[in-house]
């Protein structure tokens, strides 16, 4: 999640430090584009059935990159732990990784659709979609989010949509974000831990996430663990930035013994692979009982294991009277390939018979000059009247230059990124002078019950609002 997560260091040196970078122009604004609830940020409209309609637009539009090189950083940066470089605030979207984080839950009711389910193996389809659908939001989402600092927190309570979640930032160096959620209606609990691992290969940065994820299905007594693909963004020197996710995605169902193998497939020649999904459902006896395929980007279908090959066969008998149309003069190294933004961005192949599992929200229209952000990344950062007095000192929605640069400030922002960093560093120095050590407030290093594997696990009491003992971090 946010393929700079973690580059952000109170360790850097002022080298590298956005104070010394221009701010672009603003993009001309749309007037027409504006919150369309005709409400001031920071004010919810009420709809007559009384929910509450968030906003559906940033108060200002983001700035153009254009001027600025990724490379012009990182050649400074060669030899460094990529978690020590400090990128210019243009770069960023107006977001923290918590924020980001709660993304998840965009697609929140194909967890409803999992609970409702009688059988597992339709739960599997369900739970298999909810995991792609968690990375769809990253598409064309280029933009860095800001690294929390150590103590932040981020909470969201959707009533219409039937979640509460709450995130802390419980570790720096390496950085660790751990979650929680859980349903209002008390059918489920989603909650896991973050601590991305960053590549920098040259031309491409590569975020390996690390940290287990884990739902669990309360009405049915079951608990499914998964792990999240890797993400790479291409062209980091020059040309238009890409990304693709790939790897391997395993989800287990503890309770049943069926397991969900995911492929998430790297882009290969010519792009044809770029953004597919490929896997299967299998039972505790490892017999393959539902395909799945489609694209992160796009949507994710089923179909039994026999049409599935059928097709398959018949699909490579054409492929095989193509082939030999194709010219030596076509034919690029794979590696050359991997360089440029791949062309061919197919949908996907549909298989007759096959049962769609989740078809990707569209975007606002607007969305480009929002950082391509969705219609529930728009709202993460909303601060509605009256929220100030009862979210905890430590939320992201607090923090000054998240705030300042939603709002088009981007020289206010920068400057207060740095103070929040330089603060930071102060107040590790004086721990570490008084022999003081950094105590976590909502989460606790303990083991996955599921996986026995080590986990950041959610305390409780949050929602109890007693945050008199929250750190001053802003």
């Amino acid at each position: 999640y946010g393929f700079y997560s973690g580059f952000d260091s109170d360790n850097s040196s002022g080298d590298f430090s956005e104070a010394n970078h221009k701010v672009p122009e603003m993009l001309d604004r749309d007037p027409h584009q504006s919150n369309r609830t005709g409400k001031q940020n920071g004010e919810t409209e009420i709809q007559e059935n009384g929910i509450k309609r968030h906003r559906t637009s940033l108060p200002a539009p983001m700035f153009s990159r254009s001027d600025f090189s990724v490379w012009s950083i990182l050649k400074k940066c060669i030899g460094l732990e990529l978690s020590k470089i400090t990128m210019p605030i243009v770069f960023n979207e107006p977001l923290s990784f918590l924020q980001r984080i709660t993304e998840y839950m965009e697609h929140i009711y194909l967890i409803n659709k999992a609970c409702s389910h009688a059988d597992p193996l339709e739960r599997m389809q369900a739970v298999a979609a909810f995991a792609v659908s968690a990375v769809a939001s990253q598409w064309e989402r280029t933009g860095k989010p800001f690294n929390p600092l150590l103590g932040e927190t981020y909470e969201l309570t959707r009533e219409d949509l039937g979640f509460r979640f709450i995130s802390e930032q419980v570790s720096h160096h390496p950085p660790i974000s751990a979650f929680y959620s859980e349903g209002l209606n008390k059918d489920f609990i989603f909650h896991g831990s973050i601590y991305p691992k960053l590549k920098f290969w040259g031309k491409s940065i590569e975020a390996e996430p690390r940290g287990t994820i884990t739902l669990e299905l309360l009405k049915h007594n079951e608990a499914y663990t998964w792990t999240n693909p890797t993400c790479c963004v291409h062209n980091v020197i020059i040309g238009k930035l890409w990304l693709e996710q790939y790897g391997t995605v395993e989800i287990v169902n503890h309770s049943t013994g069926d397991k969900c193998v995911l492929n998430f497939k790297p882009c290969g020649l010519f792009g044809k692979e770029l953004h597919r999904v490929e896997g299967y459902i299998q039972d505790k006896y490892r017999k393959k009982v539902c395909v799945i395929y489609g694209k992160w980007t796009e949507c994710l279908w089923c179909t039994d294991p026999t049409t599935y090959e059928t097709y398959k066969k018949n699909e490579k008998r054409g492929g095989e009277q193509k082939k030999k149309l194709v010219s030596e003069d076509d034919i690029k190294s794979e590696n050359d390939e991997a360089d440029d933004m791949p062309e061919i961005q197919d949908t996907v192949q549909f298989i007759p018979g096959s049962k769609l599992l989740w078809r990707i929200n569209c975007r606002p229209p607007n969305s480009s000059q929002m950082y391509n952000f969705t219609s529930f990344a728009v709202s993460l950062n909303e601060l509605e009247k009256g929220m100030e007095a009862i979210l905890a000192p430590t939320d992201c929605r607090l923090r000054p230059d998240i705030r300042n640069m939603e709002n088009g400030n981007m020289e206010v922002a920068s400057k207060e990124k740095e103070r929040l960093e330089e603060k930071q560093r102060a107040a590790r120095k004086e721990r570490a002078k008084d022999e003081v050590e950094w105590h976590t407030r909502w989460f606790h290093q303990g083991t996955n019950p599921y996986t026995g594997t080590s986990d950041w696990l959610y305390s409780g009491g949050y929602f109890d609002r007693n945050f008199s003992d929250c750190p001053d971090i802003y």
